[in-house]
C-alpha cells in the first residue's frame, strides 16, 4: 500500500482516548509540536498544524480529521543516570545542570539527562554516580514554558 498522510485536530492526553489504529514513537524534542509532519510505526504520516505548541505526552492521543486516533509513545533516548549521596547532594548537583540549562527530568532519588561527556565528568568530580542508561526522556519543561494538555484547552476533546 501507498503511505497516507492523514491530519490531526486535536490532541487527547494519557487516558482519555479510545483504541489506537497507529503509533508514533517520538524522542523528548520530537513531542513538543506546533506544525510537523509525525511519521507513524506502519508508514503512513500525521500533519499536526495546530495554533499553539502543544507537548505530547507519553500514551497521548492525535484525533484525525476521520476520527481516528494516533497514540503518542515516547521513545528511548541514551542517557545518564545522575544519583547523588544524599538527597542534598543530589539538589547541589540540580542546581549545576540548571546553571548550564541543561534538560533534566528530575525524580526523588535521581535525575537524567542526555549523554553529554563533559557534563558526565564534572558530574562524577563533583561526587555523583553517573551511569548510561536507555528509557524514555521526560525533562522539565521550564518556568517560560506552557502546557496545553490542562483539560480546558481548546485544542482537547475535539
Amino acid at each position: 500500500m501507498v503511505p497516507q498522510t492523514f491530519r490531526a485536530v486535536g490532541y487527547l492526553p494519557p487516558g482519555a482516548a479510545g483504541v489506537p489504529f497507529d503509533l508514533a514513537v517520538l524522542l523528548h524534542d520530537e513531542r513538543r509540536v506546533r506544525r510537523r509532519m509525525l511519521t507513524l510505526v506502519h508508514g503512513d504520516s500525521v500533519l499536526v498544524d495546530f495554533p499553539e505548541p502543544v507537548t505530547l505526552a507519553d500514551r497521548s492521543s492525535l484525533t484525525l480529521e476521520d476520527g481516528r486516533l494516533v497514540e503518542i509513545v515516547a521513545g528511548e533516548e541514551r542517557l545518564y543516570e545522575v544519583r547523588g549521596r544524599d538527597p542534598i547532594h543530589l539538589m547541589r548537583l540540580c542546581w549545576h545542570l540548571g546553571n548550564r540549562h541543561l534538560k533534566t527530568q528530575i525524580e526523588a532519588d535521581r535525575v537524567l539527562i542526555l549523554r553529554d561527556h563533559v557534563i558526565g565528568d564534572m558530574l562524577r568530580g563533583l561526587g555523583a554516580t553517573v551511569t548510561d542508561i536507555s528509557e524514555p526522556f521526560h525533562p522539565e519543561e521550564g518556568a517560560y514554558s506552557h502546557s496545553h494538555a490542562e483539560p480546558a484547552h481548546a485544542l482537547l476533546n475535539r
